[in-house]
């Protein structure tokens, strides 16, 4: 039986449906088919572990939304160095994700630099990906510089792709008149900051949270579950409670990184437990709603990392005897689908203050627009209209900037950094983003040390999956 539209629709191509710039679904999908990626690596990607992980995650960002392809040059098969990907092979795990291997780079497709690779592309339509310490982002190839593309925050290079994608997808949607234009990225740091300078109070990471709580399973949890395997975890370092009450739609597979077309219909707990467990994660199943009903046991997590777009949900969170709530939010209509925030509880003000029960969210109204108009003709009735309407836009890469801000709130906190209450910003502008700093008490919630990588990027694979393979 064929899905309702509501919950199969592509979300990013709802983004063109919602602005008026189409006429249909199909165009809106027509538009998204024209959109390609060629992603060019250096020789670094045999060996380096950081570049692997921005190779891995551009690719898997990147076939969401870029649906004439990605199509990764220069690439000579080597051993797969991070805990991403189970293969053994790179080349393998870059055409799982929905990666083509090709010869050489389309003249008409923008690309994106991972390493030391000359490129003879149009000069605003090629971008360096790079990542130093806790900053990271991407930088036009016409520029000529380049960050030292090191491995001390490993979540840098995952960040880099983000903002790569994000300046990419911009470019073709032709929505932003500076994409391609000038450098884009942030620190993890200091947000806030100028993420281009040098900051020589970026530690090396020694510790890692231990017992965690995810709520959501849905772009923003997928992509908390992704970059917690990016981090150097010893076996056994990670004890997750996974809730969500909900099964993977086709809507799904253009927003959360952890899904593809063979697990639709299933839990999205027990797809997340299944892809963390097979990297050496411990898990544990909450499969119900959050709420104000919700309680924490004594002994289990007392962190609570947040990925929910229910205004009740969240209101509920500092009900359930969390001791530290990490949340996130996304933006949702077509003008506002690229901003993200993050919030901290307990903080200045509660949850409930935040989300009311009696808070009524509004969407922007787009029944009007042509492409709402023309499924009317087709027969869809009003309720569906109504369903499909409220949806949000969406797209992976947004979502996977907040859950940088997430993880690295615990990172920070757990190895001598600033905490902060609220983030807040879009992927549009990462010059703008606010960050609101206050007191935290000691990081006393189950942690464990990294395990050790070294310092260049070469030995060894990170995260549990290490020792799992071996």
């Amino acid at each position: 039986m064929t899905e309702p539209l509501h919950i199969s629709l592509h979300r990013t191509a709802k983004y063109f449906m919602d602005s008026g710039r189409v006429q249909t679904t199909e165009e809106a999908m027509d538009l998204l088919k024209t959109f390609g990626l060629t992603i060019a690596v250096g020789p670094e990607i045999q060996t380096s572990q950081a570049a692997q992980v921005a190779l891995l995650t551009l690719v898997n960002l990147a076939r969401r939304t870029f649906l004439a392809g990605v199509e990764i040059v220069g690439l000579v098969d080597a051993p797969v160095l991070t805990g991403l990907a189970l293969e053994t092979s790179l080349a393998d795990a870059v055409s799982n994700l929905g990666g083509r291997i090709a010869s050489y780079a389309r003249a008409d497709w923008p690309v994106a630099v991972i390493g030391s690779v000359e490129m003879q592309t149009p000069q605003t339509r090629a971008w360096r990906v790079t990542w130093q310490g806790w900053r990271a982002g991407v930088v036009p190839v016409r520029d000529g510089w380049a960050m030292n593309d090191d491995t001390v925050m490993p979540l840098a290079p995952a960040l880099a792709s983000a903002a790569c994608a994000a300046e990419v997808f911009a470019l073709h949607a032709g929505d932003h008149p500076l994409a391609g234009k000038r450098p884009s990225g942030l620190s993890l740091w200091r947000p806030g900051a100028d993420w281009t300078e040098a900051d020589e109070t970026e530690p090396a990471l020694a510790f890692l949270p231990s017992r965690l709580w995810l709520i959501g399973l849905g772009n923003l949890g997928q992509a908390y579950s992704w970059l917690l395997a990016c981090l150097p975890y010893p076996l056994g370092g990670l004890e997750l409670v996974l809730q969500d009450f909900d099964r993977l739609a086709l809507s799904n597979d253009s927003t959360s990184v952890l899904t593809n077309l063979d697990v639709l219909g299933r839990m999205k707990t027990r797809r997340a437990a299944e892809w963390l467990e097979a990297r050496g994660f411990t898990t544990y199943l909450e499969e119900r709603r959050f709420g104000a009903w919700s309680r924490r046991r004594a002994d289990e997590p007392a962190v609570a990392l947040c990925g929910v777009d229910n205004a009740a949900a969240r209101g509920a969170l500092e009900d359930a005897g969390f001791d530290l709530i990490v949340e996130s939010g996304l933006g949702s209509g077509p003008q506002s689908f690229r901003n993200f925030a993050m919030h901290t509880f307990p903080g200045l003000r509660r949850a409930s203050e935040l989300w009311p029960t009696t808070l009524s969210v509004e969407t922007p109204d787009v029944s009007h627009m042509p492409a709402y108009a023309n499924l009317k003709d087709k027969g869809v009735d009003a309720c569906g209209l109504a369903q499909l309407a409220s949806r949000t836009v969406g797209v992976p890469f947004v979502g996977l900037v907040a859950a940088a801000q997430v993880i690295s709130e615990l990172l920070r906190r757990l190895n001598g950094g600033a905490s902060y209450e609220v983030i807040a910003g879009s992927v549009m502008c990462f010059e703008d983003v606010e960050a609101c700093a206050r007191e935290a008490g000691v990081y006393e919630f189950g942690f464990c040390p990294v395990l050790d990588i070294g310092t260049g990027g070469s030995t060894g694979k990170w995260s549990a999956a290490n020792a799992v393979k071996k």
